[in-house]
């Protein structure tokens, strides 16, 4: 039972952790910088058909993110928050080192590795997954394999 909670504590403090830190980075490339911005900041990046994409990160990373906070379809905006992740480290932050502050992929390698952890492990009890769905809202306890016995 007090692993239980511990458990619950923890993808709650992740969730809203890593929501947050998405939240703001799509509430920036709408608000802040505007998705024209936006598209020429990913066009000078190199970023693929940079006005599409800056409108399905900025949605993904928003959206995902307040997903997140709430605990509302974790896996699936795991995923996509890990995808696009994913396309930011390869795209524009691998050519550049690890460190952030030399323009380097470990802000998008955590928030992407966090994000496919949590798509993986669910969202635990304290979530809006686990009224609505309580099966998205942590991946079943594994119980040994039971094997034939030999004759």
């Amino acid at each position: 039972m007090r692993f239980a909670i511990a458990r619950d504590v923890a993808l709650l403090a992740a969730r809203v952790g890593i929501g947050v830190v998405f939240v703001a980075h799509g509430w920036q490339k709408f608000a802040t910088w505007g998705m024209d911005g936006t598209a020429t900041s990913f066009a000078q990046m190199g970023v693929p058909m940079p006005e599409v994409s800056a409108w399905f990160v900025a949605t993904v990373e928003l959206v995902g993110g307040a997903a997140l906070v709430l605990g509302a379809a974790v896996p699936v905006f795991g995923v996509l928050l890990a995808f696009v992740m994913a396309g930011a480290l390869v795209i524009v932050h691998a050519g550049s080192g690890i460190f952030v502050d030399q323009g380097g992929f470990e802000l998008v390698l955590a928030l992407g590795a966090g994000a496919l952890v949590l798509a993986a492990v669910g969202a635990g009890r304290w979530s809006l997954d686990a009224l609505v769905a309580p099966r998205l809202a942590q991946v079943p306890e594994r119980t040994p394999e039971r094997t034939p016995e030999r004759v």
